[in-house]
């Protein structure tokens, strides 16, 4: 027996598609067997399965771990879970690997899976390698076993270890995500006033979109806070790896502003720490870092590749503009934006500054949002080539890490291909609004020159 998976679902960071039209329980099975077949090639035999809010997601997840039982993998079920609860099962019941069945913040039809394998994440040509040995069939056979596990308590004791908060009054919004029922868990312990919002975990996300990187989606959020004078508000997305922020005035603290903060604490205990951030991030943050002493190292843009190159270098923090923050420092490392939470009180506390005064003194530079362009997924990675090939005739200042961010004299900006998506990412930062615009023109001219239309405005 072979499998042949839709080939739009195996992405480069994860499997995700369309349920019930890209996506199937037939798809969830062989990916069981594949990755069961690999696991036990490398010497592995057992690993944690947890799964998402959605209401596709319980099936999938039933479908998975028999494909996993046929091929004689040992399987402890964590059951309804945020992606960083099985992460923490898979490493501290000391096992082989873990998959969590989740559509992340795609939409309420979406779903798929993040999985890990000796503590690595699973991208790229591993991926592509599950697709391949589904094709061929090529399946270990075997029997295995499975256990209901309940982690949740163990998961909250673990992120308030360590942790010093004072009494703060904080609203919460988990976008009927998957991280609701470790957060009412974990706010309960916690000083200070709490105000949970759409705690309640609901896959067809009735609120809004569980993405706290869209301002849109952050608005019930800063109406609750300026509404109940809160010191902040916190977000996360729909499996609560991602975090998003706003201070006591309704500003949103965006993922590299709060790189900022964590590496202000961080740095003050291991001093001349390398620090990882992903190419979308501000110029002030990789200065910032080397303000602070420490070494600033621009990456690639996806958590799998960050978290990859973090364990190279060792570094104890990275963070990326969408949120994912991964913090080594007395912890796992992993991209956890509960523990991301709870660690940005801590350093507040630490540092002895509110989230607005820290944010009111960052400097004030202007920037875009992500501008995402679609483009025939055939093209998008030559696009950036033949930009790349004009600035280097033009003997332009260029950053090649992950596309082109071209450094200007007054600011810069970015043109890079998307991994997951058939679409170029592009952003840009400068020191007033004049400059920007100057900067977006030069976009617009290099694309305009491949046959791409840029966007008219891309100001806000």
């Amino acid at each position: 027996m072979t499998h042949a998976f839709d080939p739009t679902i195996l992405r480069e960071y994860d499997i995700r598609g369309i349920v019930d039209r890209t996506l199937s329980d037939q798809d969830a099975w062989a990916l069981g067997r594949s990755f069961a077949t690999l696991l036990a090639q490398r010497g592995g035999e057992a690993v944690a399965v947890g799964y998402d809010g959605r209401a596709s997601s319980p099936r999938l997840e039933g479908a998975l771990v028999a494909g996993l039982l046929e091929s004689g993998i040992k399987v402890s079920r964590i059951g309804l879970s945020a992606t960083p609860m099985l992460y923490y099962a898979a490493t501290e019941l000391g096992l082989d690997g873990g998959i969590q069945i989740t559509g992340s913040h795609n939409p309420p039809d979406y779903n798929g899976f993040k999985m890990t394998m000796f503590g690595s994440p699973v991208y790229g040509d591993l991926i592509k390698k599950i697709g391949k040995v589904a094709e061929d069939g090529d399946w270990s056979v075997g029997q295995g076993s499975d256990q209901v596990v309940d982690i949740l308590d163990s998961y909250v004791n673990r992120l308030l270890k360590g942790i010093k908060i004072p009494e703060l009054t904080v609203a919460w919004d988990s976008g009927n995500g998957a991280a609701g029922p470790a957060l009412e868990k974990l706010t309960a312990q916690l000083p200070g006033r709490h105000i949970l919002l759409n705690e309640n975990v609901d896959g067809s996300f009735p609120a809004h979109h569980p993405d706290p990187t869209i301002a849109e989606n952050l608005q019930q959020l800063i109406a609750c806070v300026k509404e109940e004078g809160c010191d902040l508000g916190i977000a996360f997305d729909g499996d609560g790896d991602r975090i998003g922020a706003v201070d006591s005035l309704g500003r949103i603290v965006w993922g590299d502003q709060l790189l900022m903060i964590y590496a202000q604490e961080v740095l003050t205990h291991i001093p001349g720490a390398t620090v990882i951030a992903d190419v979308k991030a501000s110029q002030a943050l990789f200065n910032r870092i080397a303000q602070l002493g420490g070494q600033p190292l621009m990456w690639k843009t996806g958590h799998s590749l960050i978290k990859a190159k973090m364990k190279e270098t060792g570094c104890p923090l990275a963070g990326e503009m969408s949120g994912h923050i991964f913090i080594a420092h007395d912890y796992y490392g992993f991209d956890d934006a509960l523990y991301a939470a709870v660690r940005l009180l801590h350093a507040l506390n630490a540092i002895g500054k509110s989230l607005t005064e820290m944010k009111s003194a960052m400097p004030q530079l202007v920037n875009t949002p992500e501008i995402r362009i679609e483009v025939d997924e055939l093209r998008k990675f030559a696009i950036v080539q033949e930009v790349l090939d004009r600035l280097h005739a033009q003997g332009a200042d260029i950053d090649t890490t992950d596309g082109a961010r071209v450094n200007c004299s007054d600011g810069w900006w970015l043109l890079r291909a998307s991994n997951t998506q058939n679409v170029l990412v592009a952003r840009a930062e400068a020191n007033n609004e004049q400059s920007l615009r100057n900067l977006l023109d030069q976009i617009r001219d290099q694309l305009g020159q491949s046959g791409i239309t840029f966007p008219a405005d891309c100001m806000a």
